[in-house]
């Protein structure tokens, strides 16, 4: 499936970005930590990814026709986290794509619709004598040929068909981000995250505790009271909710 660079990079400062398509490639964060660039922000994407991963090195399926996007820049910060702002950058680009509201936010780095996690992101850094590197990897299964019971897929709202403007949406919106960082996050966080008012498991090294979400604090972490009625934070581990998963 081939990609149409003019939707892609429509309406965006092509001073700021430098875009490289592939049909087939190992992995697109891994292609960012190869290369390098003369502008701020280089796009890697592949129609298919042989070597896709997900956060502590779990594979990701890409098969052809989905969203496979590394965005990667040197010495940058935001003053937030980069995963839970990306996050919340695609489930508003694909809020505009769609028309309507329908992803909602699993800590730290889950997009799900319909009970089923259809997207995921990993921030990984590269450290160079004078620089580091910053890679944010974007995966969106837009219509997949064969799913675990918790995996979904946007084939039912014709994704495949929007891929570049999906990732021409979730583009602006960096580009937003880059210039401007991203004001109010913690409430923007809250608004789509699927574990409000929910009781929710943190499992982290072997360990499992269960508690009550509270919310982020503003660093990112995962804020549980405990059933001590302690508050806990978490910088990361996996969190398991009963019935968010539809299987």
């Amino acid at each position: 499936m081939e990609f149409n660079e003019e939707i892609i990079l429509k309406g965006l400062n092509l001073a700021n970005f430098e875009l490289k398509t592939h049909q087939l490639i190992d992995s697109t964060n891994d292609e960012c930590k190869r290369i390098s660039s003369n502008k701020d922000i280089l796009v890697v994407t592949a129609d298919k990814q042989t070597k896709g991963k997900g956060r502590k090195g779990k594979k990701w399926h890409s098969p052809e026709g989905n969203i496979s996007l590394s965005i990667a820049f040197a010495d940058k910060e935001f003053g937030v986290p980069i995963s839970i702002a990306t996050g919340i950058m695609v489930k508003d680009a694909l809020q505009e794509v769609f028309y309507k509201s329908l992803i909602k936010l699993k800590w730290p780095n889950d997009l799900v619709f319909e009970k089923k996690k259809i997207g995921g992101i990993l921030v990984e850094k590269e450290i160079f004598a004078n620089y580091t590197k910053t890679i944010v990897g974007i995966g969106i299964n837009l219509e997949l040929d064969n799913k675990e019971s918790w995996w979904g897929d946007l084939k039912d709202l014709n994704g495949k068909k929007l891929r570049d403007n999906i990732i021409n949406k979730i583009l602006m919106r960096f580009e937003t981000f880059f210039n401007d960082g991203l004001h109010d996050w913690q409430i923007l966080w809250e608004q789509s995250c699927i574990h409000n008012n929910t009781v929710i498991y943190v499992s982290k090294d072997a360990e499992i505790i269960k508690g009550k979400y509270l919310g982020v604090n503003n660093l990112g972490e995962l804020l549980l009271q405990n059933e001590k009625d302690e508050v806990i934070s978490f910088s990361s581990g996996e969190v398991s909710i009963k019935g968010i998963y539809n299987k």
